[in-house]
Parts: structure tokens; C-alpha cells; sequence
């Protein structure tokens, strides 16, 4: 496939014979999987386990095998390929005893409806190296993929904000709430169009039919670029609407797919002007985006991106990675309507090994603070007054000081030491090796590092380098430590420096390699050079012989 070509055009199927495939599921959404399977001339075997549907399946395709035996299909030989359209609730055991049994499988969304059960179905995938694609639709919509082409070029510069809202009557489901049958497509074309992964999610909704079931779900996402978005789902309205909206810095896109193909997308040319300090709206006349010369049924085109990602064995654009990202969100937005309280954003912890890993219980008489998802393994010792907060894990050994704050999904140890009032901001990990003394701060995501050249497939950590921070000095976010390095009191590292020297006390540090560029005063200001003073709470300062001292 050429890298401007849609990724389901005709040119992107192989010229070999496709590979055979079963349908598993040929009830509400899956008949239309079947139906187009068939119209593309792979379809081996329909499946269902419910009698009046394979009876309706006999009738309308009467020169292809209609079974209720699942264990047949994956026995048989001839069959290549498994598309898994059945309830929810099946999908991790099918999609399993497929992949299990050297079949590529498509399985509708969700994934699953565990994020564990994910991880193990993409695991087992690479393991068995089949192909394993996921059902997100819209990613072959002719509209989408002119509205990222749009993006991509520029159309509406800066990406601001996005928003969908898919609302009908029905089909009301039991297995799954709103959340989980309706969402998963809006999430993955936002996942996409963003290119990364939220650092924040909330989520609320309403229950009417049912008392755990949630009929009515609002999702809030907020992105590290910045750009913020919302999902709004129901299956109790009036009427049918599956519209995108996307908010960029000099136009706007809406994709309506209830509308016909010739006004699907269109193109808003508004804009933000700034007068007198003030944001003022500068309306312009909307633009159909023309999608006739590349459309093509949805389904039938993701059907065709399956058959040729089995056949080129190429990841395609929905993989089980793609999928996993989406079960994620999907996973947080859960917790998030069950705890009624927002959640930031951070990696889902996989089932803990039974011997490693196990949270240890912890005194009651504790002086310390850990939220009831923090991991403390044995041998740690804590210091009073100590608050370590969501999905952190303190490996064994690790020593942590008195009256730190140790921010969320922070991982410390083993070995690691920490001195007191130090302060961990999210996403950061104290290696083995990596000694913080009294009052370090370490912003969020900052990195350490511990082996110098470290590989995969060769253990190094009898070749780790230590890291001292010395009292006092400041690790600017995203900053990287490279290992063996000390970095002195009071030093001042900025934002997304890459430090790979020994860094004096006070020294303000900036780049790539980073280098000096000031000093900074113990308050955190930088010295006025010119008086050796601070300009804020006006300590003065002489050079010293590992920097600078305090007069």
C-alpha cells in the first residue's frame, strides 16, 4: 500500500487467493458481516447458536454451511480467519480459542471487557503471530479518512477540541452498559486523531431501565497536547445522531453520518479573532467535503483492511494494540462512573504475580499515608507523614523518608532511597541505583536511568551506575538523569533537559545536552549574575569549588 492510498482500497488486496472465513455470530450486527464476507467471496461458514438465525441463514445463503458448532469451525483446516460477532461478553473466550487454534481473528468491539484479558489476547496474538483486528468501523469511513487528511494537512490548523455524540433508540443491552456499546468507536477515532493517549478522564452517567446498568454516559478526556474532548452516549433517544465535531485553530470539521454521502463531512472555515484582549467568533460559510471518490460501504472496506493485513501479515490500522489503547479508556471511564470522581490517567495494573507482586497488608498503627492502590512490597521502610498516592508501587528495600508526597503511578525501588520532604510528581521512577536526598523535587514524567546501554536481550544490571541528587535541587519535568551522574545541591534542572555531566550546586541547567546558562538561589529564582544576589528574597552568593555558596 502506497502511503497516501486509503487503507482499504482495491490495490491494497493481495493478488493471492484470500484465506477462508468463518462468521461466528450472525444475529443483529453480524449478518452484516456475513453479508459481506460473502459478497467478497471468502465466506467458508456461518455460525450461530441460536436455531431461528441459522435457520434465516440457510434460506438467504443456501451454498454456504450454517453451523452451531464453534469447536468444528476451529478444527477445520480450510479455515484461516475467525470474525467474532457475538455478544460482548463471549469475546475474550472466542477470540482465545481462536488465536489457540492458529487462526486469525476478527473480533468486534470491544476487544473484551477486561483491559487483563485484553493484554492477553494481543500477548497470545504475537505469540502465535496471527493477526488480530479489532471492529472499529469508522476508521474505514470515507469521511474520517478524508477528515484526517484534512487534519494532516492543515485544513484547520491546530487541533483545540473534539466531541461526538452517538445517540439512538436501542438496541438496549444487558451484557454491557452504554459505555461499552456505543463508545468504543468514538474513542478510537479521537485516540487516532490525537495521537496519544489522555492524562485525565471523567465520567457520569444515569441508570433508568436498570439499576447497574448505565443507559446515558458523558466522558471528559484531556490530552498532554493540551487538546480536550468529550463523548456523549445514549440509547434512550428519540431519534438517531452520530456526529463528530472537530475544533481546530483556524476551521472546524463535522462529521454527520446520518446525513447523505454529498454533505457527510463539512468544513465550518471559523475562526477565533483577538480584539481588545478579547476572543471574538469570525463566522465563514460552511464547505461539503466531497468523499464520493473514495467511498465505499464502511464495513465492506474494514473487511477488506482484515483479508489484507492477514494476507501481507502487516499490523492493520484497528490491531489489537489499537484495541487495547480503546479498552483502556473504556476500563478508566468505568471506574470513573463507578467512583463518581474523575480519574488521571495512568497504566492499568495487570493481575499482580502472586509471589512478587502481591500488595502486602500493612499496620494499622502506620504514621504514613498510601491509597488503597498503592503496591508496598516487603522490606520498605517509610517515614512518617509520608502521602504516596494512586497506583504507585514501592518495590522491596526501598527507603522513603518522612512528610514526602509521592504523586501517582510513581514506581521506586528496588533499593531506591529517598530522603526527607522530597516530592514525586506523577509518572516518574526511582530506579535501583538512584539515591534523592532531603528535599529533592522531581516534576512529572522526569526520567532516571540506571544501566548506561542497557538491551533487551542482555541482563545489565550488575553494570548499574548510581545517581546521587543531592538536598534541594529541581528535576524539571520530562528532564532525563543519565546514570553515574550527580547532580548538585539546590541545582535547578529545566524542562526536558537531557543532563549527561556532573552538575554543580545551584547550577541552572538547560538543553540538549544540557548545559549551565545561570544560578539558582535555594528559593528556586535565578541569581542576578551581575550582584551575585536573588532577586526575590535577596540571599547573596560567592563561587565556591563545587559551586556556589551561600555568603
Amino acid at each position: 500500500m502506497t502511503p497516501n492510498s486509503s487503507p482499504f482500497s482495491p490495490d491494497a488486496l493481495p493478488l493471492t487467493p484470500p484465506p477462508d472465513v468463518a462468521v461466528i455470530g450472525s444475529g443483529y450486527w453480524g449478518k452484516n458481516l456475513v453479508r459481506n464476507f460473502y459478497q467478497l467471496g471468502v465466506l467458508n461458514t456461518i455460525c450461530d447458536g441460536t436455531k431461528s438465525v441459522r435457520e434465516e441463514m440457510n434460506k438467504t445463503y443456501p451454498d454456504i454451511p450454517v453451523t452451531g458448532d464453534v469447536d468444528g469451525i476451529l478444527k477445520n483446516k480450510d479455515i484461516q480467519c475467525v470474525v467474532i460477532a457475538a455478544p460482548a461478553v463471549h469475546h475474550f473466550s472466542l477470540a482465545e480459542k481462536a488465536l489457540k487454534a492458529g487462526k486469525h481473528v476478527f473480533v468486534e468491539k470491544p476487544l473484551s471487557l477486561n483491559y487483563t484479558e485484553g493484554e492477553k489476547l494481543v500477548r497470545l496474538a504475537a505469540e502465535q503471530n496471527r493477526i488480530l483486528f479489532v471492529g472499529h468501523v469508522l476508521n474505514y469511513h470515507a469521511a474520517v479518512i478524508r477528515l484526517k487528511e484534512m487534519i494532516r494537512t492543515g485544513k484547520i490548523g491546530r487541533l483545540q477540541y473534539i466531541y461526538s455524540r452517538r445517540l439512538s433508540l436501542g438496541k438496549i443491552r444487558r451484557e454491557e452498559n452504554i459505555l461499552w456499546s456505543f463508545a468504543p468507536h468514538d474513542i478510537s477515532i479521537i485516540l487516532s486523531l490525537t495521537g496519544e493517549e489522555p492524562s485525565y478522564v471523567d465520567s457520569v452517567g444515569s441508570n433508568f431501565l436498570h439499576a447497574h446498568i448505565a443507559d446515558v454516559t458523558m466522558t471528559n478526556l484531556k490530552f498532554p497536547s493540551g487538546i480536550g474532548g468529550h463523548i456523549f452516549v445514549s440509547w434512550l433517544n428519540p431519534y438517531k445522531e452520530q456526529k463528530l465535531v472537530v475544533v481546530g485553530s483556524s476551521g472546524m470539521l463535522v462529521f454527520d453520518d446520518t446525513e447523505p454521502v454529498e454533505t457527510k463531512l463539512v468544513l465550518y472555515p471559523h475562526t477565533i479573532n483577538w480584539q481588545n484582549g478579547l476572543p471574538v467568533p469570525n463566522k465563514a460559510q460552511s464547505v461539503p467535503i466531497d468523499i464520493k471518490d473514495i467511498w465505499e460501504e464502511p464495513l465492506k472496506a474494514e473487511c477488506k483492511a482484515f483479508l489484507a493485513a492477514v494476507e501481507t501479515n502487516t499490523r492493520p490500522l484497528t490491531s489489537g494494540e489499537e484495541g487495547l489503547k480503546v479498552l483502556k479508556v473504556l476500563e478508566i471511564s468505568q471506574r470513573s462512573l463507578e467512583q463518581k470522581e474523575s480519574v488521571t490517567y495512568h497504566t492499568l495494573p495487570t493481575t499482580p504475580d502472586p509471589v512478587s507482586a502481591v500488595m502486602h497488608p500493612l499496620p494499622a498503627s502506620r504514621s504514613y499515608f498510601a491509597h488503597e492502590s498503592v503496591v508496598i512490597d516487603k522490606g520498605c521502610e517509610i517515614g512518617s507523614g509520608t502521602k504516596i498516592w494512586h497506583y504507585s508501587h514501592i518495590l522491596s528495600r526501598s527507603r522513603i523518608g518522612a512528610n514526602c508526597n509521592i504523586g501517582q503511578n510513581v514506581v521506586i525501588g528496588p533499593d531506591a532511597a529517598i530522603g526527607n520532604k522530597c516530592k514525586i510528581q506523577n509518572n516518574v521512577s526511582v530506579y535501583k541505583g538512584v539515591t534523592l536526598e532531603d528535599g529533592v523535587f522531581c516534576g512529572p514524567s522526569m526520567v532516571f536511568t540506571n544501566v548506561y546501554n542497557p538491551r533487551a536481550e542482555i541482563g545489565k544490571m550488575d553494570q548499574v551506575r548510581p545517581t546521587l541528587v543531592k538536598k534541594g535541587a529541581t528535576l524539571g519535568a520530562n528532564c532525563t538523569i543519565v546514570c553515574g551522574r550527580t547532580i548538585g545541591s539546590y541545582a535547578f534542572i529545566g524542562a526536558g533537559a537531557v543532563v549527561t555531566k556532573d552538575v554543580v550546586d545551584h547550577a541552572l541547567m538547560a538543553g540538549n545536552p544540557a548545559r549551565q546558562i545561570g544560578w539558582a538561589c535555594k528559593c528556586g529564582e535565578r541569581v542576578d549574575e551581575s550582584t551575585m544576589t536573588c532577586p526575590l528574597c535577596r540571599k547573596k552568593y560567592k563561587l565556591g569549588n563545587a559551586g556556589l555558596i551561600e555568603e
